[in-house]
């Protein structure tokens, strides 16, 4: 697909970035009006017309074009979803960022991955195993995902430097977190990748891990989990992986450790329980591999050009869906599921009710009820 040309990368950041537009809603926009630019100068009747009191803006172009200069200062590539160097694998999933930002080789983005994921405070033993793990999976060929965190992350990236490894973060890709890791920061981005979906210079928040877990488990074939909590983010990644398609595989641990009970829960779930990475590998060797086709995130029904929704049922099913939807995430399948709506009418109905500020737009295709902005 051909490269975007500047302007047009810059019409696709002033969209990204404004208020109330994720992924999901960026997409639906373009499938709607074929590109960001026509999408930009549709927004203020659109919003108005979705319910909103005053009319929804872009951010300034002046605000896209600093963020856009700071990746070129940077020597870091901004790569959309349209165009070749995006990888395929994370391109199939429901809510693939429009742009992403890397610092290093794309060229990571063509190989086969496995993520390695585990707990900050992780063992001893457990960052052993990760870096076993990681220094196996390379020398097989394989490109080794996490997410620069502390413990197993760190431990797997470690072990991978020489082989290839991608760094998935929550903040801007020229951001040292945490501060220890500012070496190996460096070193991934010399010798592997460092890949956001965030604005250059943006400090990581607690709303960004979910987002960058999407992408971890979108990146690869599949995620190996070494050490997790019962209740942490590692758990959080693991289901995303579930609904991405990937396999999920966990490293047994004592049951005495509170570290490793939520790699046993996995695998009570049906994760692969594993040993060592031929473990993997087997498992690996035995898939069909990812979709790589079609340039729609997987799973969104579009109305089509020649389709024109009947505003009455748009109407009908927008009370529906916020009738469904509250203040803990819902799946968009699990919505569609239970409304059963007429193919591209549900599309529609979410688009208004995103761009109206009625509901929020959250990692992983979910969504929930929001306060109407008052601007």
């Amino acid at each position: 697909m051909p490269a975007l040309e500047t302007g047009e990368k810059l019409d696709w950041l002033q969209l990204i970035r404004t208020p109330n537009i994720g992924p999901i809603t960026f997409h639906r926009l373009i499938a709607k009006y074929g590109t960001a630019a026509d999408a930009i100068d549709a927004l203020p009747e659109l919003s108005t017309k979705a319910g909103r009191a005053r009319a929804l803006k872009p951010v300034p172009r002046e605000a896209a074009e600093a963020e856009l200069d700071a990746a070129f200062m940077s020597d870091v590539k901004v790569i959309a979803f349209c165009e070749d160097d995006y990888p395929a694998p994370l391109r199939a999933i429901a809510d693939p960022p429009p742009l992403i930002f890397v610092r290093g080789s794309t060229a990571f983005f063509e190989q086969p991955a496995v993520a390695i994921v585990g707990a900050r405070n992780a063992s001893g033993v457990g960052r052993k195993m990760a870096r076993a793990l990681a220094a196996d999976l390379g020398a097989a060929g394989i490109v080794v995902v996490s997410g620069l965190a502390r413990g197993i992350d760190g431990a797997a990236h470690g072990a991978a430097l020489s082989t290839g490894t991608i760094a998935v973060v929550a903040g801007g890709v020229d951001v040292i977190y945490p501060p220890e890791h500012d070496q190996l920061t460096e070193d991934i981005a010399r010798d592997g990748a460092v890949i956001s979906e965030c604005a250059m210079g943006q400090r990581p928040t607690a709303r960004d891990f979910p987002k960058r877990n999407r992408l971890i488990s979108g990146l690869s074939r599949g995620i190996i989990v070494v050490e997790a909590a019962a209740r942490s983010g590692t758990l959080i990644t693991a289901r995303l992986a579930l609904e991405q398609g990937r396999e999920v595989f966990a490293v047994p641990g004592s049951p005495l450790d509170p570290r490793c009970e939520g790699a046993i829960k996995l695998i009570r779930q049906g994760a692969e329980a594993i040993r060592n990475a031929q473990d993997v590998l087997d498992v690996l060797a035995e898939q069909r591999g990812v979709s790589e086709d079609g340039d729609e995130p997987a799973g969104w029904p579009t109305a089509g050009a020649a389709d024109t929704p009947d505003p009455a049922a748009i109407v009908a099913l927008k009370r529906e869906i916020l009738e469904c939807l509250s203040f803990t995430p819902q799946h968009r399948d699990d919505l569609i599921r239970e409304l059963a709506p007429e193919p591209g009418l549900f599309a529609e109905a979410m688009l208004e009710l995103a761009l109206s500020g009625a509901v929020e737009e959250h990692s992983g295709a979910r969504f929930t009820l929001a306060t109407p902005s008052e601007d």
